[in-house]
């Protein structure tokens, strides 16, 4: 212990230490002898594609679990954390990748959830709970009331509630993993501004994201896992994109683009003057007159910011919500009043946001998700057919590459990228002739980005026209042939990826506004 200390002293910005930690399931090593420091006042980036071991670490480092080798310690002292309330005590806490948010309750109780003010230890100071959880959405720049149910926000809102959570505790050592996946550009903004704040009062961050470029604007220090073992760490000086992902996956960056089409087959979906309400505040229009084309073989990407319409129009089109006005047209037949499963069977099929919430139904197997959007084909005389169901199911997993250990998996021991694979395979099972895609890529790591963007090209060139929203310029320029950006509900820009910049589409998108920019668009 007296080491420990001396150590401690020599290195005092080593707030928290993890030495030789292992974590064994079974037979498999999700964890190999790692050494991890954080430093106070710092901000430290894991990198790794899923099932490196990043949040099995973050885990054990936040009493969620504990190792089956090493040792912890905390300002020089070794420690053991039973659960994550011992850990809170110590003052650690972490934001889950995943929301972990009551929908029934509103924004205060779920922020005090566990942890409630109290007067005489007696009573629940609600007037004190409600100012703090204020002071929290100022903090945080979200005008919100604290009583509204969380249920009734948008994702990016609920979001910011689960980091308010962890900001209640004032907690010295903080983890958000994929803390902005849901997040706006102008949100990610105001987190990156926090975080510093935090660091400057001597806050250390560990901080997990798919989102390189982004977490890289954020980092001082930069880890990478690949196979349960850090394999490399870097000052953010000394780092670039092409060396997180060389170390990540164990190829270049420019390895990882899709080969698109650079022609295009016949008109496959068509909107004219769409107009789509707000489905939270129907007087106020999310799409607005919208007119757009996207062809067979084209990959058609909308780019904009959180309350652009790029959610509201792909549910709209998918039957989730009215068309107030406009026509839509899938090879030049109007899907008029059709329902859902109407639109299914005329060939357009869409893959939610939120994979978890709308996409798969967490107590079904792997198996059952990926049958469940085609059972009537399974089912000519009205009861299923087990074996055409198996190998129809069998077919799909091995076609977008599926790993896990057979279709009878808990759907929920998938990766978040692999969990995506079985939704995008599900949606192929209807041999649709239009896909598509809400933020696919969200909450998964480079290389499963770079195999949803195969699929998704894969799928151009059998003649399948795809359109999908992000909130990520990089992706909007590298894996499209068009970029349409949206705004307030309407088209405010198009672009060619290949002769088109970063910064050309976020002034665009009203995200960048710097004289320069706004002249060279002008």
């Amino acid at each position: 212990m007296m080491a420990a200390l001396v150590d401690a002293v020599a290195d005092d910005t080593v707030v928290m230490r993890a030495r030789g930690i292992s974590k064994v399931y079974g037979a498999t090593h999700a964890l190999k002898g790692v050494d991890f420091d954080i430093r106070s006042g710092a901000v430290t980036v894991l990198f790794g594609e899923n099932g490196a071991g990043k949040s099995t670490l973050m885990k054990i480092l936040s009493g969620v679990e504990t190792p089956t080798a090493g040792i912890l310690e905390l300002r020089g002292e070794e420690i053991v954390l039973d659960n994550t309330v011992d850990a809170a005590h110590r003052g650690i806490a972490i934001i889950h990748q995943e929301l972990s948010l009551a929908p029934n309750l509103s924004i205060k109780d779920n922020i005090f959830m566990g942890r409630e003010y109290t007067r005489a230890g007696i009573l629940v100071d609600d007037r004190a709970e409600t100012a703090k959880t204020r002071d929290l959405m100022r903090r945080l720049a979200e005008d919100l009331d604290p009583r509204t149910l969380v249920g009734d926000l948008r994702l990016g809102q609920q979001q910011v509630v689960e980091i308010a959570r962890a900001l209640a505790g004032e907690a010295r050592v903080l983890i958000m993993d994929e803390p902005t996946s849901a997040l706006s550009g102008s949100e990610v903004e105001v987190l990156f501004s926090l975080i510093r704040e935090l660091t400057d009062e001597g806050v250390a961050i560990v901080y997990i994201s798919h989102h390189l470029e982004e977490a890289l604007e954020i980092a001082d220090h930069a880890v990478v896992f690949r196979d349960g073992a850090l394999v490399a760490t870097g000052d953010r000086a000394e780092i670039d994109l092409n060396w997180v992902i060389s170390h990540m996956v164990g190829r270049a960056a420019d390895d990882l683009a899709p080969d698109l089409l650079d022609e295009f087959g016949d008109v496959a979906l068509s909107l004219k003057g769409v107009t789509v309400a707000d489905p939270s505040n129907p007087s106020r229009l999310a799409v607005d007159s919208l007119d757009l084309e996207v062809r067979e073989g084209e990959i058609v990407c909308l780019y904009g910011l959180m309350g652009a319409g790029r959610t509201e129009l792909l549910e709209a089109l998918a039957g989730r919500s009215p068309i107030q006005r406009g026509e839509v047209l899938i090879h030049g037949e109007p899907l008029a009043s059709q329902t859902i499963g109407d639109r299914i069977a005329s060939g357009l099929a869409l893959v939610p946001e939120d994979r978890q919430r709308d996409g798969l139904v967490q107590t079904m197997s792997v198996g059952e998700n990926t049958a469940l959007s085609s059972l009537l084909s399974f089912a000519p005389m009205g009861w299923i057919r087990a074996r055409r169901e198996r190998d129809a199911v069998a077919r799909s997993m091995a076609d977008v590459h599926v790993k896990a250990a057979g279709p009878n998996a808990s759907i929920t021991s998938l990766s978040g990228g692999n969990q995506q694979k079985v939704v995008i395979g599900k949606t192929l099972m209807t041999e649709p002739r239009v896909i598509l895609l809400d933020e696919p890529s969200r909450g998964i790591d480079v290389g499963a980005k770079a195999e949803i963007f195969a699929l998704m090209a894969r799928e151009a060139r059998r003649g399948l026209a795809v359109l999908f929203a992000t909130s990520e310029v990089g992706e909007a320029l590298g894996v499209s042939n068009r970029v349409i950006v949206m705004s307030k509900g309407r088209i405010v820009g198009e672009f060619d990826p290949r002769n088109s910049t970063r910064e050309d589409l976020m002034v665009a998108s009203g995200e960048s506004h710097t004289d320069e920019a706004a002249g060279s668009a002008q």
